[in-house]
């Protein structure tokens, strides 16, 4: 039998121990923000049909073409891990019929996102995304919403050196004269593109101002924001007035087109400079015909993604203060069969009361078994043997202070108790 160490996949990580609150701490503020907006919370599997990605996402997308991680099952069916979280929050929408009972419908989601590309800072093979979705309202106010949201998220997080980007990629209908005026600029400049580029020249245009390899080029493109038709100028418009009239500051972005196709009219990103190259914090926009894409009826939309994994390399650069985990109030120590059966119902007791208890399961004596109490920085012990059980008492120790005090076994768990909430 080999005993050769089996290690993780790679692109993933483990996340554990004091990492972990700087999870907890993205997790409970994301809930909070969306209680305040009435956003109810989404979860879909993580998998899904290989078609959903194909027609929501765009087949000439760098995340189709290059990044899913798609296999055939046991059924023969193509199933494809969930790259990004709109199109399943729509197809579930659209599956379980929940247009009923009035538009908008407004959802947040948070869970694991699966990409095939290079691992780097804060964006791994499996990474994981917050986001929401608002599906029903074509009114700028709730492109407004949708910012305002991330915004109040980022604040609450600890952030403020962060930038807002906003554009507008237009609709179908004046994005036809646009893609021409870029292929227009393009054209002189085919031989310099790179081959993913020379590709999309002819299959997918936009995707030119988002590449990384030819990024100097698309600084002179034609703007997406010179080609609006009427409305969807005004839409734009609008959403700069509402966005002015809560003194939210912003750069308007005539480059801004993301990355995935279902995108119309509203794109913005909030950005980090301590990110470097992959500076972008969340992204969003409309995408007024990805219902319609999927199956339903057209039904205007609007949300945005951030990454939890680059969220917290921020958090960390910023040096921005976040709570500790919880730590275990009270280690029990005994010495003894009688006083480890006595130490079992008195662990149970404080649990019973919401108090965390640990206690030792590995036969320590009982110098190592208040080393580890000490080592799992427990804030008090309780020390039990045999002659305090006689005595009928045991000894509280306050593991910072190192003060130790007798009390009677009767009243221990109230005094646990006290001394909790005085700690609070």
């Amino acid at each position: 039998m080999s005993h050769i160490l089996v290690k993780r996949i790679k692109g993933t990580n483990d996340i554990f121990n004091d990492e972990l609150k700087y999870w907890y701490h993205i997790e409970r503020i994301f809930r909070e923000i969306a209680r305040r907006y009435n956003y109810s919370e989404m979860r879909t599997p993580i998998f899904e049909a290989t078609e959903l990605f194909i027609r929501g996402v765009g087949k000439e997308t760098d995340v189709v073409q290059k990044q899913m991680y798609t296999f055939e099952d046991r059924g023969g069916r193509s199933i494809t891990l969930r790259p990004e979280g709109t199109a399943p929050v729509i197809r579930a929408f659209l599956e379980n019929d929940l247009s009923t009972g009035g538009l908008p419908k407004k959802f947040y989601y948070m869970g694991p996102i699966f990409r095939y590309e290079k691992p780097q800072a804060g964006r791994m093979r499996q990474f994981h995304q917050y986001g929401v979705e608002l599906i029903g309202s074509s009114d700028p106010v709730a492109d407004f919403e949708t910012i305002k949201f991330a915004i109040d998220f980022l604040n609450a997080v600890g952030l403020r050196d962060y930038e807002l980007r906003i554009g507008s990629i237009g609709c179908g209908k004046c994005r036809k004269e646009y893609k021409s005026a870029l292929r227009k600029y393009y054209s002189d400049k085919y031989d310099q593109l790179c081959e993913d580029c020379k590709r999309r020249f002819n299959t997918n245009i936009l995707r030119l101002l988002d590449c990384k390899i030819d990024a100097e080029l698309a600084k002179s493109a034609p703007e997406t924001t010179d080609y609006l038709c009427d409305e969807c100028a005004e839409h734009f418009k609008k959403l700069r007035i509402y966005l002015d009239s809560l003194g939210i500051d912003y750069v308007v972005d005539g480059h801004l087109v993301r990355g995935l196709d279902y995108y119309t009219r509203t794109v913005f990103e909030i950005k980090h400079s301590s990110l470097g190259a992959q500076d972008t914090l969340i992204g969003g926009g409309r995408y007024d015909g990805l219902v319609e894409e999927l199956g339903g009826r057209p039904t205007p939309s609007v949300g945005f993604a951030g990454g939890f994994e680059r969220l917290i390399l921020v958090l960390k650069q910023e040096n921005i203060k976040i709570k500790d985990l919880p730590r275990c109030q009270v280690y029990i120590a005994t010495v003894g069969e009688k006083a480890r059966m006595y130490g079992l119902k008195l662990a149970e007791n404080l649990r019973l009361k919401d108090i965390s208890v640990d206690m030792d399961l590995m036969g320590r004596n009982l110098r190592n078994q208040l080393k580890h109490a000490n080592r799992i920085n427990a804030r008090y012990s309780i020390i039990l043997g045999d002659e305090e059980l006689a005595r009928e008492i045991a000894i509280f120790r306050d593991m910072d202070s190192g003060e130790q005090t007798e009390v009677d076994l009767d009243w221990m768990e109230n005094y646990i108790a006290e001394k909790i909430k005085e700690g609070d």
